[in-house]
């Protein structure tokens, strides 16, 4: 069983996970609009990949006999300026995200529940994947500049990217 205090803190960082897709949903579309299909395709991924985190979470908490108590999702912002500034929110947002992570587990470590500290390993390290991705395409985006044709050419290497579910995804 889990308890009350973790069972609140999983179903608000479920809240975050859909509040991460939604935005990268958002900044898909944005990118879209201003045809940079390939960090369009690179937002979708991020897309799918945070409702499967959000979906990993609600079946841990339904696993565990708790109560899923689903919370309202902010809206997104509809503006994210040039690709190096969209990139520069996504490092940023990720940051945030590593946080939350992070109070999550010291909530499974105060509770005792070392069932919850295992599943949660499995979040902290893809927060490192997380935030190394962002800050990549942030890098490359700072060493191009305002230079079109790098960005066009970025914008295609992003396309290339696709949704792969880790094997022991649940959602």
């Amino acid at each position: 069983m889990i308890s009350a205090k973790l069972q609140e803190a999983i179903n608000s960082q479920i809240q975050a996970e859909m509040y991460s897709a939604n935005l990268y949903l958002a900044m898909s579309g944005y990118c879209m609009s201003k045809n940079l299909k390939g960090f369009a395709n690179w937002l979708r991924v991020q897309y799918q990949e945070e409702t499967m985190h959000a979906l990993k979470f609600v079946d841990y908490i339904l696993e565990r006999g708790g109560e899923l108590k689903l919370k309202a999702i902010d809206a997104t912002p509809a503006d994210f300026g040039k690709p190096v500034e969209v990139f520069e929110k996504i490092l940023a947002h990720e940051e945030h995200v590593t946080s939350l992570i992070n109070k999550l587990y010291e909530v499974a470590v105060a509770e005792k529940d070392v069932a919850a500290q295992i599943f949660l390993q499995w979040f902290v390290t893809e927060q490192v994947e997380e935030e190394a991705s962002a800050s990549e395409v942030l890098e490359q985006l700072r060493m191009l500049g305002d230079e079109k044709s790098g960005i066009f050419y970025l914008d295609k290497e992003l396309a290339s990217r696709t949704y792969q579910p880790p094997a022991d995804a649940q959602g």
